[in-house]
């Protein structure tokens, strides 16, 4: 019984913070849902049970069977509950506990059991290879638990700003002395109504690089850290499917508590991390959804190079496209002042025309034009290197390519 209790200290304490959304979408009997503290609930009313022998109250309202029956259910939990280790953290792995356990029990009632804890019904639950380390890997500095997470915290496809709590024991002895003075005396002038001393004492917070964040009516003092997904490189902003995985990535964290394990730094001073969340490792999603590359100069984990692999087999996402360029070949062009000169995204329109392009360096590519009687008229004086093969529409013209430096 004291280890359960350790247990659901730590999912209260550590794991699970209330979401700053207040989503009531999906709650369920118990007010609670997938993106808040349903793990935490389930825990607690086997801590109950065992004490007590007593199944919760309102559960008879959403299974079938009798309540003899339903504390037999408790009683394979609890001893499942306690035999693994460790205790489910996420409700992807509470919802798993719950299918294993009681597998040979009505689907009905099983599904009940769930959704009144507001836990995944099975076929929301994403399958995926990779599993959440018990032990940190290693190569890793320390970890932390996230606040929930913002979409417009999302940066790019591989990158967002998170916030921790400063209470988590790392960074309770990490905070400086000012911002606490200033964390204190920002809420005293927030009591008196003085919100013009409040704001001011709020940026000097933000500038030292901490935030005080409303979590469902709480001011929490929570630390920033900017974050860079190991392993992985999403196209640029600028870059064809640099929205999409943006926004794919802000699809998975939103409104979520990430476990982040942290590798080091890279040159920018962005934290380089592992992301878990619900029990989901978020860079195998990203290149199974063909949202990235497996950054290949800075790692070497097989199982990326997999998870790549089959995206590219199956032409999803950014594999779509026939040649998709590398976010670090962009990057260095952009760096060294190369120009890039993409004409393959132009308006598929009747009769578009490109009239001069002159005196250009870099990298151009003028393949793939689809519109019909596109026209290339005068490209002169060019020094790089040249793609102008596989025009495919009718009629499509190169005219006065004149003085190249290189061979094509």
């Amino acid at each position: 019984m004291n280890l359960l209790g350790k247990d659901i200290r730590f999912l209260n304490g550590l794991c699970w913070e209330p979401s700053v959304f207040g989503d009531s979408d999906s709650l369920g009997p118990h007010g609670v849902s997938a993106t808040t503290v349903g793990v935490s609930v389930l825990a607690q009313d086997l801590l109950n049970f065992e004490i007590t022998s007593k199944v919760p109250e309102g559960l008879t309202n959403h299974v079938v069977s009798s309540s003899k029956a339903q504390t037999r259910w408790y009683r394979k939990l609890v001893v499942a509950w306690k035999e693994s280790n460790p205790p489910p953290k996420t409700p992807e792995e509470a919802s798993r506990l719950v299918l294993q356990t009681l597998k040979k029990h009505q689907k009905a009632d099983v599904e009940g059991l769930l959704a009144f804890y507001g836990l995944p019904l099975p076929h929301t639950l994403v399958e995926t290879a990779g599993e959440v380390p018990v032990a940190l890997p290693q190569g890793v500095k320390f970890e932390f638990h996230t606040l929930p997470v913002d979409a417009r915290a999302v940066t790019d496809g591989d990158g967002i700003t998170v916030y921790v709590r400063t209470s988590d024991p790392r960074e309770l002895c990490l905070v400086p002395q000012e911002v606490q003075i200033a964390a204190v005396e920002r809420s005293e002038a927030h009591a008196r109504r003085d919100f013009t001393r409040a704001d001011a004492l709020h940026e000097s917070i933000i500038e030292a690089g901490y935030r005080v964040i409303n979590v469902q009516n709480e001011e929490v003092l929570a630390r920033k850290y900017q974050i860079r997904l190991r392993g992985i490189d999403a196209p640029e902003g600028e870059m064809p499917y640099g929205k999409e995985a943006k926004d794919e990535l802000a699809k998975i964290v939103e409104g979520k508590c990430l476990r982040v394990l942290v590798y080091g730094e890279d040159r920018y001073n962005r934290s380089v991390v592992d992301i878990y969340c619900n029990g989901i490792f978020v860079q195998e999603l990203m290149l199974k959804k063909g949202m990235a590359w497996h950054y290949t100069a800075y790692d070497k984990r097989a199982e990326l190079a997999k998870w790549e692999k089959n995206a590219r087999a199956k032409r999803v996402g950014l594999w779509a496209s026939p040649n998709p360029e590398e976010p670090w070949e962009w990057r260095k062009n952009k760096r060294e002042g190369n120009g890039l000169l993409s004409l393959s995204a132009l308006p598929r329109s009747t009769n578009s025309r490109i009239c001069h392009i002159s005196q250009l360096s870099g990298i151009y590519n003028v393949s793939q034009l689809s519109s019909t009687n596109s026209r290339i008229c005068h490209i002169s004086q060019l020094r790089g290197i040249y793609n102008v093969s596989q025009l495919s529409s009718t009629n499509s013209r190169i005219y006065n390519v004149s003085q190249l430096s290189s061979t094509n």
